[in-house]
C-alpha cells in the first residue's frame, strides 16, 4: 500500500515542479510569440499563452466564465482522481501512475489559470506548415497518463474476458 502512495506523491511533485520550472523559465527568458527551432522543420520552443483548453476550446469565452469553468472542472477531476487513487488496490501501480500523471498535469495547468488566467504553452511540434497546437509539460503528462490509463483499461477488459471464458 505504501508503494502506491510513494509513487503517487513522487510523480505529483516531480511533474508539477518540472512543469512550473519550465513555464517560469519560458516566461522569464522569452517574449510572447518568440520562437527558436530545436529540430529544424519538426520541433521548436515557441512561447504562447492559451486562454482556452486543448485546441483553444473556449478561448473566445469571457475570462470570468473560462476561469470558473476550468477551475470547477479541474477541482472536480482532482477530487475524482483522489477518490480512485484511494480506492485502487496497492498492486495497481500502472493505474496509480496514470492517474498521478493526469492529476499533476491538471494541477500544473490550474496553477497557470489561477496565476495568469491562461496557460503558458511552449512545445511546438510541426511538419512543414502543419503545426500541432502548442502544449506544455502538464499537457504532456495528461496525455501520457491518459494513454497509460487507456492501455490499463484494455488490459483489464482482456483479463475479464479470460476470466469469463474459463480455462
Amino acid at each position: 500500500m505504501i508503494k502506491k502512495y510513494i509513487l503517487f506523491g513522487v510523480t505529483i511533485i516531480l511533474i508539477i515542479l518540472f512543469d512550473q520550472v519550465t513555464k517560469v523559465y519560458i516566461d522569464s527568458s522569452m517574449q510572447l510569440h518568440d520562437s527558436f527551432p530545436v529540430i529544424q522543420g519538426f520541433f521548436s520552443i515557441t512561447y504562447v499563452r492559451n486562454p482556452g483548453a486543448a485546441f483553444g476550446f473556449l478561448a473566445g469565452a469571457s475570462p470570468l466564465f473560462r476561469y470558473i469553468f476550468f477551475v470547477a472542472i479541474t477541482v472536480t477531476a482532482i477530487v475524482l482522481i483522489l477518490y480512485y487513487i484511494r480506492k485502487s488496490k496497492a498492486e495497481e501501480l500502472r493505474l496509480t501512475f496514470s492517474l498521478s500523471l493526469i492529476l499533476s498535469g491538471a494541477i500544473g495547468n490550474l496553477i497557470d489559470r489561477i496565476r495568469f488566467g491562461e496557460v503558458i504553452d511552449f512545445l511546438d511540434v510541426y511538419l512543414g506548415s502543419y503545426h500541432w497546437p502548442a502544449f506544455n509539460v502538464a499537457d504532456s503528462a495528461i496525455s501520457v497518463g491518459a494513454v497509460i490509463l487507456f492501455i490499463e483499461l484494455i488490459m483489464r477488459g482482456k483479463e475479464r474476458d479470460i476470466d469469463f471464458k474459463g480455462p
